[in-house]
């Protein structure tokens, strides 16, 4: 199963599938790295807090 690169979290396949580029398998950040956002190849701190 896929993981979160950045915080190592599950993610289910439909997450990676949705928002991974085709060649790559596990996201970069994902919901559980609240302030956290990708930057191009890298992963950054959030500009502005994320309220959800």
């Amino acid at each position: 199963m896929p993981e979160c690169q950045n915080c190592g979290s599950f993610v289910t396949r439909a997450y990676a599938r949705v928002f991974t580029p085709e060649e790559v398998e596990e996201p970069r950040v994902c919901p559980n790295c609240e302030d956290m956002v990708r930057d191009g190849a890298d992963v950054r701190q959030a500009r502005s807090p994320r309220n959800t």
